[in-house]
């Protein structure tokens, strides 16, 4: 098993569908890269910068920076022309980590709805995703994952609700769980 960028063929992975777990799948990955002491930068493009979440917390103690891009739950959003400049932004500040080489793993957390909801160009998004460097991995979550980034896909796991919670009993978002 090689660490080595020399020997290493970067995947492509994406966490899709409309059951929970598409991030913390992702945070999965970031723990064990971590242990290999692989450089890894995760982005989210809906959550702002104004919560901390668990994932947040737990990433800093392991010496890994969780950015985000967004501000908050983007599709309530009134302003979507701010959405698409938030989007925008944050597409540049990926292409500019794809092409610094910095990091070994990179993980787009909720950049599918970028492109569902029209924020980003998905052609010039795949065809980056697909000019990345070649030892590069990427994961990719969010629901409705477009055809086009599923072909370009290494990996696609869909992750199906059975039962949640808060539509059988009402309970919110727990910390530790979701948050």
């Amino acid at each position: 098993m090689s660490t080595d960028r020399a020997t290493r063929r970067g995947l492509l992975l994406v966490n899709t569908g409309n059951g929970k777990g598409k991030s913390t799948a992702a945070l999965g990955i970031l723990v064990r890269a971590a242990g290999y002491n692989f450089s890894i930068g995760m982005f989210q493009f809906i959550k702002s910068a104004e919560t901390r979440y668990g994932e947040h917390i737990a990433a800093e103690l392991l010496g890994v920076d969780i950015v985000p891009l967004g501000d908050g739950f983007t599709w309530l959003s009134d302003d979507i022309a701010a959405d698409r400049v938030l989007a925008e932004k944050g597409w540049e500040r990926i292409c500019e980590a794809i092409a610094s080489e910095q990091f070994d793993i990179l993980i787009l957390d909720e950049l599918t709805y970028c492109l569902t909801y029209g924020w980003l160009d998905e052609a010039r998004v795949l065809e980056t995703l697909r000019n990345r460097p070649s030892w590069m991995h990427v994961v990719v979550t969010g629901r409705n994952a477009s055809p086009g980034l599923i072909e370009l896909a290494d990996l696609v796991t869909e992750m199906h609700l059975v039962k949640h919670p808060f539509r059988e009993k009402g309970i919110p978002a727990q910390p530790g769980i979701e948050l």
